[in-house]
């Protein structure tokens, strides 16, 4: 039908632009022959009407039906105990004042007194007086009374940025040398007596931003010496000593783990000057003045920092000491440690080296054996360290350690019985070089405040330069203390000493047990052992009464070569707080 309608159209066109031709020509017939068929073909009609096919597939709807399960249960109520509740105040009862007194065997006293500041946030103040004194004998052997007197008083400002304190102490202590068997002796002729008084006073800056350098100064002064000649002409030959010390502290830390990040440093400056006698010159052959002039100074660089989240902890430095004495020497020493933590510090292996001068002093020898006499030398110790280990955590309550230690010791003091100013009941210093192997260990347990015992253990082994011995030094050290607290109310303590292997120089080869080696005559000193219990009850919270029961085994084993303790020994007393 297209094609036809195409063709009409044509058709039609053909004649509308051929008229005018035509009707110019005047009239006539146009007579039009064309082969186009121009029928149309009936159209045809539908009668179905659109509707729109929905393609969406229903889904069958599934009903399940509920299962019903019934279980029969049952319970029963358990009783439960009435919590038993102690109350206590959240800061216990302070008071000022603490004091201890007591007696016992030998005629022995004791005489303790605190007084110190409670709660304060600014001031920390008190003063502590001790003194503890024996009259009793020792059987077959000289007057062997002693006592001894100190006492103590310090201070403390506290502000927000800085703080700053000091101290002041007094010593008196008075002994005999009685390391000789005759009971009948003259007490005046064999009595010393050591006193000492000095003060020390800090600053301390302690500024809360990390990143600032907090820092500490300190100034002490000591003042020591022995018992005073009767005659006036001897005034002078007596130990006397003066110690002026200056110990500064500076401290950098900040929040990042870089080598310098947590840097420390001390510098300490001491003078110590002893005297004995008057210098150049003698009051018997072999008895000649002594004057020391010692200065040291030590600058101890030290940093520390960590790796894998903690776990790796190290620490370098070391220290440059600098020892002003008859000649001037210097002198580097190595610190350096590192640990690592396993299994959340249940064990911790570690390893250092560690070195130092360690400046010595006639108060400092006196303290370690007092029985020392007036007329020696003071050098200076040197001394280095290398040292492994593990420690940890066996469960809550037990802790352990484990070393092993490699040390020598130069200039390290020896005591020897003199036999040269005095007849041998005092002793003289020899200094030798001194290689240390130590294998310890240690073992702790504690349950809270009611039961804490500790177990020590130490084996040594000496090599001197030029000795065959390390004298009065032990081989086996075994220690072992216990605490138990029943209640608050009674406390139970114990503790064992035990030391072996020590020998004594003699110079007598005709004392029993006197054996030769290396050209010298020595003596085994036996086995010390000393074991001590003693008991306090706390009767209400400010009165108490306690007995301690000393050597309890009776053993009359020598401290010093010729100085046997006393056996037993018994003291009982009070102590109150007001």
């Amino acid at each position: 039908m297209n094609k036809q309608m195409v063709l009409f159209f044509s058709a039609v066109t053909s004649v509308f632009f051929s008229m005018p031709l035509a009707f110019g020509q005047g009239g006539g017939d146009v007579n039009i022959v064309t082969d186009s068929d121009r029928s149309i073909t009936p159209a045809s009609r539908i009668y179905l009407r659109p509707k729109m096919i929905d393609t969406a597939i229903t889904s069958p709807v599934l009903v399940y039906p509920l299962l019903v399960l019934k279980e029969e249960t049952s319970f029963e109520v358990e009783g439960i105990e009435p919590a038993n509740i102690r109350h206590r105040p959240q800061l216990s009862q302070l008071y000022n004042g603490y004091a201890k007194i007591g007696g016992g065997s030998r005629l022995r006293g004791l005489g303790e007194v605190y007084y110190n500041s409670t709660r304060s946030r600014k001031y920390n103040w008190g003063a502590h007086a001790l003194h503890h004194s024996e009259w009793g004998e020792i059987s077959e052997y000289a007057p062997s009374m002693y006592d001894k007197t100190s006492v103590k008083a310090f201070g403390k400002v506290e502000e927000s940025r800085f703080s700053y304190g000091g101290g002041a102490h007094y010593l008196n202590q008075g002994l005999h040398y009685y390391g000789f068997q005759n009971p009948d002796a003259d007490r005046d002729s064999i009595k010393q007596r050591y006193q000492s008084f000095g003060f020390n006073a800090f600053y301390d800056s302690h500024k809360k931003d990390s990143a600032m350098l907090n820092y500490r100064i300190g100034v002490e002064y000591d003042n020591f010496s022995d018992r005073k000649p009767e005659a006036d002409s001897l005034s002078d030959w007596r130990g006397r000593e003066n110690f002026i010390g200056i110990k500064t502290s500076w401290q950098y830390n900040t929040s990042s783990n870089v080598l310098l990040s947590n840097l420390r440093a001390d510098l300490d400056i001491g003078y110590n000057g002893y005297k004995y006698g008057i210098g150049d010159t003698s009051i018997a052959l072999l008895d000649t003045g002594i004057v020391s002039k010692n200065t040291v100074i030590q600058l101890r660089p030290v940093t520390s920092f960590y790796g894998m989240n903690e776990k790796l902890q190290f620490k370098v430095g070391g220290e440059f000491a600098l020892d002003v004495h008859e000649e001037t020497k210097a002198s580097l020493y190595p610190i350096a440690e590192v640990r690592y933590s396993l299994f959340d510090d249940i064990f911790i292996p570690y390893a250092g080296v560690e070195g130092g001068l360690k400046q010595q002093r006639f108060a400092h020898l006196a303290a370690e054996n007092e029985f020392i006499g007036s007329n020696n030398q003071i050098k200076n110790e040197s001394r280095y360290k290398f040292h492994f280990g593990i420690k940890g955590t066996l469960t809550s309550r037990i802790s352990f350690n484990a070393n092993v230690a490699f040390m020598n010791w130069r200039n390290h003091a020896l005591f020897i019985n003199d036999t040269i100013y005095s007849s041998g009941n005092q002793f003289r210093v020899e200094y030798d070089t001194v290689a240390v192997t130590t294998i310890s260990g240690s073992i702790s347990y504690q349950q809270d405040e009611k039961l804490k015992i500790d177990l020590i253990g130490r084996f040594n082994t000496y090599a001197a330069n030029n000795n065959p011995y390390a004298w009065n030094l032990p081989q086996l050290e075994l220690i072992t203390r216990g605490t138990y607290n029943i209640a608050d109310k009674l406390i139970a303590k114990v503790d064992f000493s035990l030391e072996t292997g020590r020998n004594a120089r003699v110079f007598d080869p005709t004392l029993e047990g006197a054996k030769l080696e290396d050209g010298m005559y020595f003596k085994k000193l036996g086995v010390l052992a000393d074991v001590n219990i003693g008991a306090e009850f706390r009767y209400t919270p400010r009165l108490s009464i306690f007995a301690n029961f000393n050597n309890i085994a009776a053993q009359n084993y020598q401290r010093w070569n010729g100085y046997p303790v006393n056996a037993f020994q018994f003291m009982a007393g009070l102590t109150f707080r007001f």
